[in-house]
Parts: C-alpha cells; sequence; structure tokens
C-alpha cells in the first residue's frame, strides 16, 4: 500500500469514492470492513485499520459493512444499486425514520439528485412515491394486527398530519383505514374506480380467452379463481357507473381478505395512475385516455404465461393455459384456480408434453416452478427491476422478453420494454410508418422518447392494432 494511514483516513473522511477497490477501511470497535467512500459515520482514527483487499479484511476477523456493501462491489456488482436497495429495505422495515428523501440519500450515500436518477432508473419511481407506498404498506400491516386507534397509526407509520394519512391510505388503498379495517371482517369491500377507467377495454383484456377456465367475464363483472390465504377461493367484481363491489367466495378471514383487496388493485391496474404519460404523450394516448396496465394476480402467474406464450400464436398459449390450469389447479366453484409454484413443481415434463407442450417449453416451466418454489427467485420480495430482472434472466428458458414482460404485468415496474415482442415491432412499424419492421436495438431506440413511461406506451401501441394486448 504506497499510501500513508494518515492519507487514507483523509480520504474516508471525504467519502472518495476514487479509492473504491484500492484500499478496505477496517474499523475495529464495530467488526466491520467499508469502502472508503461508505456513507456511515466515520470512526476515529485509532479504531481504523486499513486493508489491501477483502481476503486480508476477512482474515482479520472483519465483516462487510451492510450500508456500502463492499461485498457487492468486489463481486463486480453496481455498488449504488447495492446501497440503494438496502436504503428502500430499511424504508420498508421503519418507515417513519425516513420522513423525507432526503433520509433515503444519506443512508444510500448518494445526493439527492443522484438518488432521484437511481429510483428512475432502477426502480422505475421516484423517491417520495416510494415512501408513500412504504408508509400505506406499513400501515396496512398494523391495521391487520392490532386496534390501535387511527389516528395514533398514522403518526406511527410517519405521517404528519391525520387528514394527510387518510388522504394518502385513500389514494393508495381505494380505501378509508377505518374502512380497510372493517373489511378484514367481511367478505366485501366496495372501491371507487379510478377516474377515467375505461371499462369496456379492462373487461375485454380479463375475458381476451373467452374460454378460460380460471377467470370468467359475464356482462359487468369479472370472475377470478385464485388462492386467498392458501386457501382457494372466487374473487368476484361487480362494476358499476364509478365502484366495483368486491366479493370473495369459498375462502374467509382476515388474511385471505387482505389478498383479495390487493388482487382487486392488482386486477384494475389501480397503482398505474395514466395522467402522467397522458400529459407526456397526448398523441399516443388519444382516443385511449385512462388506458392503464392490469397487472396479474401474481408474479408468478405472469412468469407462467410468459414461458407459455413464447414462440407460439396466442390461440396456442390460452390453450396451453386452459390445460395447464385443469391439469394441476384447484378447483373451485365452477373454475379452477391457477396453480401455484410448489404443485407446479411437482409435476413430470411427460405431464405436459401429453398436453401438446413441446419437451422445452415443459422443462423450462417446470425449472421456473421450482426455482420460485424454492425462494429462487424470490419475486413478491425483490426491490428494484434491475435486481429482478437479472434473477429472472437466471432462469433457464427466460430471456429478455419474458423478463420485461413479468417485470412489467407481474410486477407492476413502469418502464419496460419486452424487445422482441411481435405485436409491438409491428405497432412501432405503423406508428412510425417504417418500411421495416424494427430490431431489438432500433426498438430501444423507438421507445426511448416514451420513458419513463415504457410499460403502458407498449400496451398502447398494442392497443393500437385494435386487439386486446396479452
Amino acid at each position: 500500500m504506497r499510501w500513508s494511514d494518515e492519507h487514507l483516513y483523509e480520504r474516508i473522511l471525504a467519502k472518495d469514492a476514487s479509492f473504491d477497490g484500492r484500499v478496505l477501511t477496517g474499523v475495529l470497535t464495530t467488526g466491520i470492513y467499508c469502502l472508503p467512500s461508505c456513507p456511515a459515520r466515520k470512526p476515529l482514527a485509532r479504531n481504523v485499520r486499513f486493508f489491501p483487499d477483502e481476503s486480508a479484511a476477512q482474515a482479520a476477523g472483519l465483516r462487510p459493512c451492510k450500508r456500502c456493501r463492499p461485498d457487492a462491489f468486489y463481486r463486480g456488482e453496481d455498488a449504488d444499486l447495492a446501497r440503494l436497495e438496502e436504503a428502500m429495505a430499511r424504508a420498508l422495515a421503519d418507515p417513519a425514520a425516513f420522513p423525507e428523501a432526503e433520509a433515503l440519500a444519506e443512508v444510500a450515500g448518494v445526493g439527492l439528485t443522484k438518488l432521484k436518477a437511481l429510483f428512475r432508473d432502477h426502480a422505475h419511481t421516484q423517491p417520495a412515491a416510494f415512501l408513500q407506498r412504504a408508509r400505506i404498506q406499513a400501515a396496512c400491516a398494523r391495521l391487520a394486527a392490532s386496534a390501535s386507534p387511527l389516528l395514533d397509526l398514522g403518526a406511527a407509520v410517519g405521517f404528519e398530519s391525520p387528514s394527510g394519512f387518510h388522504e394518502a391510505f385513500r389514494r393508495q388503498t381505494g380505501l378509508a383505514p377505518g374502512a380497510y379495517r372493517d373489511l378484514l371482517s367481511s367478505d366485501r369491500f366496495t372501491l371507487p374506480l379510478p377516474e377515467g377507467t375505461r371499462l369496456g377495454d379492462l373487461l375485454r383484456f380479463h375475458g381476451r380467452d373467452p374460454e378460460s377456465v380460471s377467470e370468467r367475464v359475464r356482462g359487468d363483472a369479472l370472475r377470478k379463481a385464485a388462492h386467498f390465504d392458501g386457501k382457494p377461493g372466487i374473487l368476484h367484481l361487480a362494476f358499476g357507473p364509478s365502484a366495483v363491489t368486491a366479493t370473495l367466495e369459498g375462502a374467509a378471514g382476515p388474511r385471505a381478505m387482505v389478498e383479495a383487496h390487493r388482487a382487486a388493485l392488482r386486477l384494475l391496474g389501480w397503482h398505474g395512475d395514466p395522467a402522467p404519460f397522458e400529459a407526456a404523450q397526448p398523441r399516443l394516448a388519444r382516443g385511449r385516455e385512462g388506458l392503464r396496465v392490469p397487472l396479474t394476480l401474481d408474479p408468478f402467474e405472469a412468469l407462467v404465461w410468459a414461458i407459455l406464450g413464447q414462440q407460439v400464436n396466442l390461440a396456442f398459449a390460452y390453450a396451453l393455459r386452459r390445460d395447464l390450469i385443469r391439469l394441476a389447479g384447484t378447483p373451485v366453484g365452477d373454475l379452477i384456480a391457477h396453480p401455484e409454484a410448489p404443485r407446479l413443481a411437482t409435476l413430470d415434463p411427460a405431464d405436459l408434453t401429453a398436453l401438446r407442450f413441446s419437451r422445452r417449453k415443459a422443462e423450462y416451466l417446470l425449472n421456473a416452478a421450482a426455482q420460485v418454489a424454492q425462494g429462487r427467485p424470490a419475486l413478491e420480495g425483490l426491490l428494484t427491476a434491475t435486481a429482478a430482472e437479472k434473477a429472472l434472466l437466471s432462469l433457464r428458458g427466460c430471456g429478455p422478453w419474458t423478463a420485461q414482460y413479468v417485470l412489467m404485468r407481474g410486477l407492476g415496474f413502469r418502464d419496460c420494454v419486452p424487445v422482441g415482442d411481435a405485436a409491438l415491432t409491428l405497432a412501432l412499424q405503423r406508428w412510425f410508418k417504417l418500411e421495416d419492421r424494427p430490431d431489438g436495438p432500433a426498438t430501444l431506440r423507438l421507445m426511448a422518447p416514451f420513458a419513463p413511461h415504457r410499460s403502458l406506451a407498449t400496451f398502447h401501441l398494442w392497443a393500437s392494432l385494435k386487439g386486446v394486448p396479452a
């Protein structure tokens, strides 16, 4: 090491990122080692020892810092991303400790401008919106777990005023906090329809396979079979002019109702407010104002559908899905709940090839089910689109198109581009009046102006073909 300890100490006081990878700071009093740029409060010089690499620090009995993640840095991972995800995880665990975005920036070790850029690029949202969602998630968990007064609840999760808490809670959940608590002991609840909801489009989307065995649209009602708190049930959504009444049949209990409420929001595309996209892209949105991206009931359902849809036409993909649900789903009433990952993982490829699955598609699907059943990846726990895409791409047979589709429709990320999608390339060709369909790089280039709303732009482009998005 060619620098004096005094010079290195000055560099860590300055949080000098140019020294990351050149030296590690060992803090003897806490037993950790850090990157020089670590945002944590700096130790006294007498408690510091410098190391040339991780092996030397670990040989001294030290462990990697959880804030600056030197282990991720030395594995070649994005250190900024690791710190961002650590900050997000801490905010989800204790949102009241993060009253403003500046507190997130401090934990992530970056300035506010860079924090916003990291959120935009990796999480497809902004810090303030993320913190609002974290507070409401914490409030929902507390409402389900205790009978604490509502006035105390808002303050406990970080809201400064009761009115601010109630307004934010309604915006995120469609219910007042008291109504949310009431649904836990009921079998139904009523949500206002988001302003501008295109009910006809929404129902056509959910009823796009008229022979589906797991969901059914009749008139202004949607019935969807699924598992709620581990029990098969049917979520019945009855749509009126300005509200939808949700009823859970066949499953009961507070946890089942929490999952039914979450399912209803996903089916409505509740959290995908189209107003910012429509303001930025009025030409593409014209005539389809209010269009949203409805989500599958859970990310695994989106992953299954994406694998089934690889390299086949929609009609055949629908048939494969129906046969799979009949084989491994759980009957409930006149419908069948989509199979969960552990159940699919018990199947043999021969069970699927007998249903006209190709051998490769059967292997891809069962491998994905086995990995998800073991929590590798834990789809619901991934905080950023970047980490989620990496986890999905690690699955055999899951390429960029499949990953982006799951990010968009299973995880709700807002700036996704399913490169290679045939309908998207046709829509782009027509929209931009091109002689030929764009290839992958050209698709990304043409979609770039629609950022950070490329998921919704994709849905609009699909809808421009006058078909029903898949």
